[in-house]
Parts: structure tokens; sequence; C-alpha cells
């Protein structure tokens, strides 16, 4: 007993001191975790080997991740684990409230859709009516970028989205489609115009300077509107004014809006778009780079192709779009203006850039991608046809004009203008990032429709397959920066772009030895290979190929 007793002491220290050690860290638990990757976290930092984890819409580990249980875990084993691309220059406006699923954005691994350029979904007020849209059996209605921002949370869609507002619409609403001079009231009403939708989450303004509307305002209406944006932190994103033989004076005007407002300046789809110039981009990137040197923030962003998309419409010049569509028709038809818009095609108006001359008046250059009589064949076809058994042999300009008129004005179309040299220096440029400049289609159902443009279905493929893997033009690592961080850090959008943790869990998994793109100019209806997984805010959008019909995707408000 006494040696019980003379125990008795330790023992009661031994427990008190077992008692005393910290409680044993509950195991982690996840709600993805994406093993065995090879890593590139959209910084241009080197690749590695390691795991992504993911809690909710965000990353909480990346490289070495705590063992913990996971209600999902990938394996991507022979895979590249990247950030989600974010499509810098989009026309999905309409099309991603069509459908939602974003079926040819999401499998090119794009999560973020950044839209608005020139013409924006809003502000429809004034002169421009309130939009009225039918998607998915519901009415829609808006006034505001605001609206359309809360309708894309309301429906749903994959992929984030956001917006910047666009100078037509501002110009529009106060303006309506008079080509008269704004007063100094009506540029006020302008100005106030973007401070709404600034206020309302936009990214920055943006312009399409090559017609009108926005071939209308002056340089020192922009830079009056830019300064709005400037207040709230915003970007100008712009189509300058002429890719053609005044390119470098349109380069310029774009740096001084950027310089004299205090705003990031972003050049939409870099090119040089007349034959006439190919092999000048050095002398514009020189432009570029002598503005960053004086501490302008101008960049530049770039899609894979020689070849845009526009309309016929935009080889009809200016002065005859005043009065809007309407007005167009009566001049199209009429024999007097006829006479002069064929002068004018042929000759070229100061100040404007000519699609027709841009290419060398070749009609074989010209492809129709919209939807109706004449989608999939080149413009010499169709004046071949309607040439056969005429006498006289018509003019082939009487021919485009009446083509017009027969598809009401409007005839969407693939101008092959630039070049492949200048395509490669501009995207080699630490400040030039990767957009597509294309919309949300499908490969079946209601967004399987006319012609369109690849890059819709195989931009950021294309990059990673061609101009990477096959070509050299650009590294790995590199090319993802252009298509994630750089794009988010040029409109300001926090936590997204890189893979680390307390990031939002915008992720894209693809294979390097076999993604490319498989759309083409006369078959654009195909999906890529190569692009495995897509997961947006934190929840799988493409597994396996396979698209989940999740709809996880948020509108992305800049400042909220």
């Amino acid at each position: 007993m006494k040696l019980l007793l003379s125990l008795l002491p330790c023992a009661l220290a031994l427990v008190a001191s077992l008692l005393a050690l910290p409680a044993r860290a509950a195991e982690p638990e996840y709600d993805l975790v994406i093993k065995n990757g090879r890593i590139i976290d959209g910084t241009g930092n080197p690749w590695f080997h390691g795991d992504v984890a993911i809690v909710g819409d965000k990353i909480v580990a990346v490289g070495r991740v705590p063992d913990g249980k996971a209600k999902r875990t990938i394996d991507a084993k022979g895979l590249v684990v990247a950030p989600g691309f974010i499509d810098i220059h989009s026309h999905s406006d309409d099309l991603v409230l069509e459908d939602g699923h974003a079926q040819s954005k999401i499998r090119q691994g794009v999560t973020t859709e950044i839209l608005g350029e020139g013409r924006s979904a809003g502000p429809l007020k004034g002169q421009l009516a309130a939009r009225k849209f039918t998607a998915r059996g519901k009415e829609l209605t808006w006034a505001t970028l605001g609206g359309y921002l809360d309708t894309i949370d309301k429906v749903g869609v994959s992929v984030n989205v956001a917006s910047y507002v666009g100078l037509d619409n501002v110009w529009e609403c106060v303006m309506g489609k008079s080509h008269a001079r704004p007063t100094a009231k009506q540029l006020d009403e302008m100005k106030q115009l973007v401070q709404e939708a600034m206020k309302d989450g936009a990214l920055g303004l943006s312009t399409y300077m090559m017609m009108p509307p926005g071939s209308l305002a002056t340089t020192d209406d922009l830079v009056e509107l830019c300064k709005v944006v400037k207040k709230h932190g915003g970007i100008y994103s712009s189509h300058i004014r002429t890719e053609g033989i005044g390119v470098l004076d349109a380069i310029k005007e774009t740096i001084e809006i950027g310089e004299k407002a205090g705003v990031p300046v972003d050049i939409i789809h870099l090119k040089i778009a007349d034959e006439k110039l190919w092999g000048k981009m050095k002398d514009v990137i020189a432009l570029i780079e002598d503005a960053r040197k004086r501490g302008v923030n101008v960049q530049a962003n770039v899609y894979p192709y020689t070849r845009g998309n526009n309309n016929l419409s935009s080889i009809i010049p200016p002065w005859a779009h005043e009065g809007g569509l309407t007005k167009l028709m009566e001049r199209l038809k009429d024999p007097k203006h006829r006479e002069r818009l064929k002068k004018d095609i042929k000759d070229g108006v100061p100040g404007w850039y000519n699609h027709y001359t841009a290419v060398g008046g070749d009609w074989s250059r010209m492809l129709v991608s919209g939807r109706g009589t004449y989608e999939g064949l080149t413009m010499d076809r169709v004046i071949e046809a309607k040439s056969k058994g005429k006498t006289p042999t018509p003019d082939p300009l009487d021919i485009f004009l009446d083509i017009l008129i027969e598809q009401g004005g409007s005839v969407p179309t693939v101008f092959a203008h630039h070049d492949e040299k200048d395509m490669n220096l501009a995207m080699q440029q630490p400040w030039c990032s990767i957009g597509s400049d294309g919309s949300a289609y499908a490969t079946d159902g209601a967004l399987k429709r006319g012609n369109p443009h690849p890059r819709n279905f195989g931009t950021f493929p294309r990059v990673l397959g061609v101009y990477v893997r096959d070509r050299g033009v650009l590294k790995l690592e590199d090319a993802v920066r252009k298509m994630t961080s750089l794009n988010a850090a040029k409109v300001g959008l926090v936590d997204r772009g890189t893979l680390r943790a307390g990031a939002f869990a915008d992720v894209t998994l693809f294979d390097a030895d076999k993604v490319i793109d498989k759309s083409t100019y006369t078959a654009p209806f195909a999906y890529n290979d190569g692009i495995e997984f897509v997961i947006v805010n934190g929840q799988v959008v493409l597994d396996k190929g396979k698209h989940t019909d999740a709809m996880p995707g948020r509108a992305l408000r800049k400042g909220k």
C-alpha cells in the first residue's frame, strides 16, 4: 500500500500532463482536390508539380496540400492545371443569356467573358429603347448595364461575365442616329451615363471607332468621358479608329486619350489590316513602347488568326449610315447616291478604314459568315453566280450593293486582311494578351447558326497548340499568363487569373501534348481537343470533356 501511495503523485502528474496536451487537429475537409498536376499558376513563373485544394468557391491550397478528406478528387497526372482563361474581348452579350451554357467558350477553358466592345448591353435610355429579350422561356428587360448584370445572376450562366460600357450606347442614348456634334449639355448627359454604368460595376469605357456612332466622337470627347472612368479606377478599351493606312495615327490618338485622361488603355485586337502596310508592326510596337517609357499604361490584345469578322455594310462609307438602317437602305437604292457610294468605296474617304481596299478589292478574301442565302461562300463566288448570263457583265460593286439591299443591309463577313508575321510579333509583346473577339456558340441546337469565324470555338486551344507547341512563338507559361493574370490585371478583376490560396476557384485542366483547335473557316462548328476539365467558382462545368450543365457563373462588377 505504501508503494502504491508513493506512486500516486507520479500517476496524477502523468494524467495532468496528458490532459494538458493540445487536442489533435481535425483532418481538413475539401470539396475538391486536384492531384498530381503540372501547375502553371498564371503569373508567368515556371511550372511545378503539385495539387490544388478547393473549398466552396475558393482555392485554399496550391502545391503541397495538407492531407484531408475530399468530396471529390481529380487525378491530373499528365495534365496542366492553370487558372481559368479570361476572354478579354467577347461578344456573347445575348448568346450567354439565350442558352447559358456558353459551350464554345467553356470548351476552350474560358471561365470569364468580358463583354461590351463599343456596344454594350446597357445603358438603354433616351433615344435607345429599354431592352426586351426572351431567353429560356422568360421575357427579360433592363435599361442599364447594372440591370443586365443583375439579369445574368438571375437566369444563371456557366461562365463569369463582366462588361465595359460601350460608347455606341452612351452616344445613341443622347444623340440617336444623328451625325450632329453634341452640345456641351449633351456631352454632360453622356458623362452622366458613363458615371452610372461605372457605379453599376462597368470595367471601363469601350469604343468601336471605325464606324458611326463611335467614329463621330472626337479625341477631346473621349478624353472627357474617360476622365469619368478614371474616377472609378476603370480602363479605356478601344477598337481604334482605323487599322489600315492610318493605323499609326489611330494608335497615337488612343495613346493621347489615355495620357490626357490618366486612364490605362487596352487596344482591341492589335493588327495592321491593310496589305499596303504589312510588315510595319514594329512601328506600331515602337509607338506603344515609347508611350510606356513615359508612363502611359498602354497595352493590347490579339486573336490568333489573320482574318477578322465584320459586316459587308462596313464597306459602305460612314456618311451613308446617318439616320440608321432605314436611311441607309434608301441611299443604297437611290441611283445618285449609288454612284457616289461606288466612287467612295473604290477611292476611299479620308479618315475612314475601307475594308474593300484593305484586301486589294479582292472579293475572294471576303467570306460570308452570317445566316442566309450566301453563308459559307466567298463573295467572288456570289458575284460570279449573280453575273452569270448577264450582258453586259454587271459591275461587281453594283452586285454587292444589290446584295446588301436583298439582305436588309447586313451581311456578316470574314475578311482576310492582316499578316501572320505581324500578328506573331504583336502576340510576343509582354503587354499583349489574348482575346477571342468571339461569342458563345454551340455545335448543335439554336446556337448552331450561320458560318461564324473559327475564333468563336478555337482561340485559346489554338494559341496553346499552334503557337506554343507547334511553332514555339510563345512559351507555355507566358501563353497562360496572357490568357489569365494579364487580362485580370488589365481590367481589375481581383482574385481571379492566378492559382493561389484565397483566389476564386476558376481552373482549367488541359493536355499540353494534345490541345488543338478544330474549327475552320469553312467548317466552324467543331469543339477543340485537349481541354479536359473546367471549374468555375469551385464547381466542375466541364468534366472529362463533357459539359455538366452546371451554371455557377456570376456577374463580376468592378469594385463590388
